[in-house]
């Protein structure tokens, strides 16, 4: 998707309130990926991302950030907590598990797009497959009725969805249940490394025509597609479309001895340096090459400063961006803006309860200033905060909904919050919108 900087900061916006800083240097990275695909091979060789720091408090839109950048573009994205990892020589998570996540999810995404393409296909096989099992299951109801009138009454009942619930036996593969060997590590299926010797296994299942239907289409689509084209082009995905979002990178900054849980933080980081300085790493796949692999790197940096990351790992992140703390403008923002907007996601759920909630302007405000005080007051952890106020806020009405026959409407204002919550700016006893 070859969207200008100017586009996906606007779709960005749509669910992300404020922070056009980091918006602005994740669109740019995304955009020169495109201008870096429209070069010859040779000077696509020479331009490698712009990794990213991101430095600001929990909650204010990090991870969003980099989470709706990959879904906007469809690319191979992981988001890993360095905290997580070990340095080589310990028991725990190796750096380069993160490459084999992301092609594990590039993957995924390719068989998905694959599936999706020969679905139709999929579906006119397995339709006749069940159509041929009906038919042989109610011959007993046939009676007089010519062969091609029962097949075709047979066959407009499934299309109309009368055999969903009937209940029919069906082949499938076994897929036996994978075994991590070590924590942390791979899951290997002892089962599938002498099922592609032998063939794979197949057993009986008796399900429903609607359950059948999905398990033999996802079977049958399977086979249709090539899994060495789907592997190459999973690899190539990851290599030069992957994003991989490296939460607490502050945790492992800052030298600490070698003992108990902060095992060698700088050790980890050296660790990670190969990975994203550019290296190879064999997976399950195939080698991929860890290049061209743009890496954003997050932290709230309250105790540790992005200069206690050791020079190295510095220097291959240059561009650093701040993410400033939530007001209550942003508050209100984040209430009303967004396309899941908190106030509309409560008024989904509980129109499912026949309520009706109707959030007042007024109360929207005083919502957003009961939570900038909380996170003044205490730990700041940014539009999570909102959550926890809500519920303090509706907590009677959901424990009162569900018992009505009728619709009924419950109109949220100023007033109603007050009630419930109190004045913040006069009693400073925010205890219980603190987690």
């Amino acid at each position: 998707m070859d969207l200008t900087p100017k586009q996906i900061v606007a779709e960005l916006d749509k669910y992300i309130i404020g922070q056009s800083d980091a918006k602005k240097a994740v669109a740019v990275a995304l955009r020169n990926r495109y201008r870096r695909s429209m070069l010859t091979k040779e000077q696509m060789e020479e331009i490698t991302p712009k990794n990213i720091i991101m430095k600001g408090p929990t909650g204010v839109g990090k991870t969003e950030i980099a989470r709706r950048l990959a879904k906007l573009v469809k690319a191979p994205f992981i988001k890993v907590e360095a905290t997580k990892y070990t340095e080589v020589g310990y028991v725990g998570r190796d750096v380069e598990s993160m490459i084999r996540d992301l092609t594990e999810c590039a993957v995924r995404l390719v068989k998905e797009e694959k599936v999706l393409a020969v679905n139709e296909r999929a579906k006119k096989i397995v339709d006749e497959k069940i159509i041929n099992a009906l038919i042989n299951l109610r011959k007993a109801d046939k009676g007089e009725t010519p062969e091609e009138i029962f097949r075709q009454n047979i066959i407009d009942g499934y299309k109309k969805g009368y055999y969903d619930n009937e209940m029919i036996e069906i082949e499938v593969t076994d897929v036996p249940k994978p075994m991590e060997l070590t924590p942390g590590g791979p899951e290997i299926s002892v089962g599938n490394i002498f099922g592609d010797m032998f063939g794979k296994k197949k057993k009986k299942k008796r399900v429903s025509v609607k359950d059948a239907s999905k398990m033999m289409i996802a079977e049958e689509a399977e086979k249709m597609i090539d899994n060495d084209s789907v592997n190459a082009e999973a690899v190539r995905r990851a290599e030069n479309d992957g994003i991989i979002f490296i939460d607490e990178i502050d945790k492992i900054a800052g030298k600490t001895e070698r003992n108990g849980a902060d095992v060698s933080r700088e050790g980890v980081q050296r660790d990670i340096l190969p990975i994203v300085e550019g290296s190879t790493v064999m997976t399950k796949y195939g080698a991929v090459k860890t290049d061209y692999i743009l890496f954003i790197a997050a932290g709230a940096f309250h105790i540790s400063k992005v200069s206690d990351l050791i020079p190295e790992l510095q220097g291959r992140f240059p561009v650093l961006v701040e993410l400033n703390s939530l007001t209550k403008d942003d508050f209100v923002r984040i209430l009303t803006t967004p396309q899941n907007a908190v106030t509309l996601q409560y008024k989904t759920l509980l129109s499912v309860d026949k309520v009706d909630i109707e959030f007042t302007s007024d109360a929207i405000e005083e919502i957003a200033l009961i939570a900038e005080e909380a996170n003044l007051t205490s730990e700041d952890i940014g539009a999570r905060r909102l959550h926890t106020v809500m519920e303090n806020l509706l907590e009677d009405v959901s424990f009162s909904a569900g018992e009505n026959t009728e619709t009924v409407k419950v109109v949220i204002d100023k007033e109603f919050v007050i009630n419930k919550l109190g004045v913040p700016n006069k009693d400073k006893d925010l205890k219980k919108y603190i987690l």
